[in-house]
């Protein structure tokens, strides 16, 4: 799998853990150049508290387009260390 934005390539893993229908990448299949703290979090009630990452590539930012569980809740572990994407970032 690949996740894409702004003409690059900016995660790719052949080992994605699917839930809900999202992508998580590993994290070290992920180019930290691209991705920008975000001080934003939501909650999930199974999976926990999701912090934010926005995407920047060529000067161009995609705001909280990543996001990962950094401790995620027991029922969700498996996605523990991994990034996902969404708003316009391309997952194929």
């Amino acid at each position: 799998m690949k996740a894409i934005w702004n003409g690059r390539t900016i995660a790719e893993s052949d080992t994605t853990v699917v839930v809900e229908g999202n992508h998580y990448f590993p994290a070290d299949s992920v180019v930290r150049e691209y991705l920008e703290s975000s001080d934003t979090t939501t909650v999930c009630p199974w999976k926990g508290t999701a912090n934010y990452y926005s995407v920047v590539v060529a000067g161009e930012e995609n705001r909280d387009a990543a996001w990962y569980y950094s401790d995620p809740k027991k029922d969700a572990a498996e996605i523990k260390d991994h990034i996902a994407f969404w708003r316009g970032v391309e997952v194929r």
